[in-house]
């Protein structure tokens, strides 16, 4: 596995040039494709139906990190994992039921996924880390690209990272939300592996790839 994975959020995409983004972002050395689902009512915005996820599979043999950001996300994963999702990660603030879910989208063949907003205490994971092949620390309040990275998360992602150690789990990190190249060394040091970035990767002036380099070379070899 690769020392840092780099997962390139569509949300800040150009819709007009998808095809041609995605396919820039795999040859500049993403790991995987990130789809954020806002469902307009869980979080204030409204986004990617399963059909952008069919559109991103036909694209790209890079996996799909879908994250649904919806209420009643039990009604979802079904049709996620048939459009073409590799991961499916769902809120924990979002349903009851998450410890069901969980195993059912494992069941559904996709890897699952918990999600934890800056609000949301570590200590919520206890119960159902062990279901989990990812968890995402939210990094910034969901819902909107391009928001400032909130400094004050990296002590649950480091606390995160102890729940895992002490189980012997395998468990990875996931980050989302004002992950640049100045951030990113942060959260990398208080145990996260995978980076979501949108604004860093698909606005920078020089180009999707250099973004995409920029991020993961904020990570000395060794370190």
């Amino acid at each position: 596995m690769a020392k840092i994975l780099i997962s390139t959020s569509i949300l800040s995409a150009d819709f007009s040039r998808l095809g041609e983004q995605i396919q820039e972002a795999e040859a500049g050395g993403a790991n995987w494709i990130h789809v954020d689902v806002m469902d307009g009512h869980f979080v204030p915005n409204l986004t990617m139906g399963p059909f952008i996820v069919e559109t991103c599979r036909r694209i790209t043999h890079l996996p799909l990190d879908v994250h649904l950001m919806v209420s009643n996300p039990e009604s979802l994963v079904d049709l996620y994992a048939k459009a073409g999702a590799t991961w499916i990660s769902v809120q924990v603030e979002s349903t009851p039921h998450i410890y069901r879910l969980l195993q059912r989208i494992r069941e559904l063949g996709c890897h699952p996924g918990v999600v934890i907003n800056p609000g949301t205490p570590a200590e919520s994971l206890t119960e159902i880390l062990h279901l989990a092949d990812m968890v995402l620390v939210m990094t910034v309040n969901p819902g909107y690209s391009g928001q400032e990275f909130i400094p004050e998360v990296v002590g649950k992602i480091a606390k995160v990272q102890k729940m895992i150690s002490d189980r012997n789990l395998q468990t990875l990190i996931q980050v989302d939300g004002g992950i640049a190249s100045d951030t990113l060394p942060i959260t990398y040091q208080a145990g996260a592996r995978v980076f979501v970035a949108a604004t860093a990767i698909f606005k920078n002036p020089a180009g999707i790839a250099a973004g995409i380099h920029s991020l993961r070379s904020s990570v000395p070899l060794g370190s």
